[in-house]
């Protein structure tokens, strides 16, 4: 399988016609039809259904160009990152977070590291879920992490970065916005979003409240649909405070207890390159500067 059978198969995908398909590809409809024929040959089974209307995706074609399509554009980017890499960089570091509020000074970390180590870049990648293995595969050469997650992990480094307390969410217009700080009583009688893969603090301090008896909770797959159900009127939750993305739709205000998140940055025992040591100790600083900065 070539890219330009890949490319055809995609387009009669689209167009379900021959005659059209070859035309777009700028190819004659006999090169066009045999090389989609050798396509089916390779892979075993038939994509498309020939008939004199057109053509039409099998079943098995159906999930096949599906997953054609998102390879081309994953193809395609990496294809333009290389470009741009080549263009400009001699080397690269890539860091794993979850979302991309998680690390909220990764912006200005990239700024002054690039002024200072000109020809290195730092690349991004977000991965919700399954960030340690991306790490521990190699694919990713920093990894954002809570502390708990990197107990017991051999071969890494790991570099303390900043601890971040619990806060609440709430709407704007909550009564409970207008307090400096919430205690456990302040949530008696209202509906807590809870769940959603919480870090074991947060679940912790989450089952002290349910237990209580006096609170309401709703079950919440992950932190993007808790901040909706927020935002549209379903309740209140408590969340880290690394996730605050500070866009000021929502009130996070501070949670009245011991429980908080050690942050953490992992990179491989292998990896001695000073250009990766100064990045974090570029990331450290700017967050050991920023102590007032509510985390």
């Amino acid at each position: 399988m070539n890219t330009k059978q890949i490319d055809y198969c995609i387009e009669l995908a689209h167009t379900l016609n021959f005659s059209r398909a070859a035309e777009n590809c700028f190819v004659s409809q006999p090169t066009f039809s045999y090389q989609i024929k050798l396509l089916e040959e390779e892979v075993g089974f038939s994509i498309f259904e020939r008939s004199g209307k057109g053509a039409a995706l099998t079943p098995a074609g159906k999930q096949f160009t599906a997953y054609l399509t998102g390879m081309r554009e994953e193809m395609k980017r990496a294809i333009e990152q290389g470009q741009n890499f080549s263009a400009r960089y001699t080397d690269n570091i890539s860091i794993c977070l979850m979302v991309r509020q998680a690390v909220y000074f990764l912006p200005e970390a990239i700024r002054l590291f690039e002024k200072e180590v000109p020809g290195v870049q730092i690349t991004p990648i977000f991965q919700y879920e399954n960030g340690i293995e991306t790490f521990l595969r190699g694919d990713a050469d920093v990894f954002f992490a809570l502390e708990e997650q990197t107990r017991h992990i051999p071969g890494i480094n790991v570099h303390r970065l900043f601890d971040s307390r619990i806060y609440l969410i709430a709407q704007r217009n909550d009564p409970l916005a207008e307090k400096n700080l919430i205690t456990e009583e302040d949530l008696y009688g209202r509906t807590l979003m809870v769940g959603g893969g919480s870090p074991h603090a947060l679940k912790q301090v989450q089952q002290r409240l349910i237990s209580s008896g006096k609170i309401e909770y709703f079950n919440s797959p992950d932190h993007d649909s808790t901040y909706i159900n927020v935002a549209s009127g379903r309740g209140i939750c408590l969340a880290p405070g690394f996730l605050n993305d500070h866009s000021g739709q929502l009130c996070w205000i501070p949670f009245d207890c011991e429980e908080c998140f050690h942050l953490v940055l992992c990179t491989h025992k292998t990896d001695n390159r000073e250009s990766l040591d100064h990045f974090i100790r570029t990331l450290q600083k700017i967050y050991a500067d920023a102590v007032a900065f509510p985390l």
